[in-house]
């Protein structure tokens, strides 16, 4: 069993132990904070140009969360090196949806969006979403 699967299964135990409802707001907060002050992980969303990342869905409202799964899957598939804050990023927003655990965000399982930013962007989507449900 590797080191991921190992973190994603106490992140799920330890996600069902909670009984009200989570959504993961200040951690996933501190980790975007962290990508956004990353330059490794900034890339420009050009539809025709062929890099490293693309362009990542800015969701639609009532569809963030299902979005972030795909935003952070894409990433990490087209990152070059590993990035563990990337990887839990991803589990995190992968855990909330398959347990419905941020009623909050989750109005289905499927990511919709009118428009795809560059990473930054998606990162910022992101942050201002948490943001938002801190308050």
């Amino acid at each position: 069993m590797n080191t991921s699967m190992l973190s994603y299964i106490l992140f799920s135990c330890l996600l069902l132990s909670v009984q009200a409802e989570y959504c993961g707001v200040r951690e996933i907060i501190r980790y975007t904070d962290r990508l956004l002050d990353n330059s490794s992980v900034r890339c420009p969303c050009r539809q025709t140009a062929i890099s490293s990342c693309s362009c990542l869905p800015i969701p639609e409202r009532g569809h963030e969360l299902a979005c972030f799964v795909d935003g952070t899957k894409h990433l990490m598939e087209k990152n070059e090196s590993s990035n563990p804050v990337i990887e839990r990023l991803y589990l995190t927003f992968q855990t909330l949806l398959d347990r419905n655990l941020c009623k909050r965000l989750v109005h289905g399982n499927q990511c919709l969006y009118k428009t795809k930013g560059g990473v930054k962007e998606f990162l910022k989507k992101i942050l201002t979403t948490y943001q938002e449900m801190e308050k």
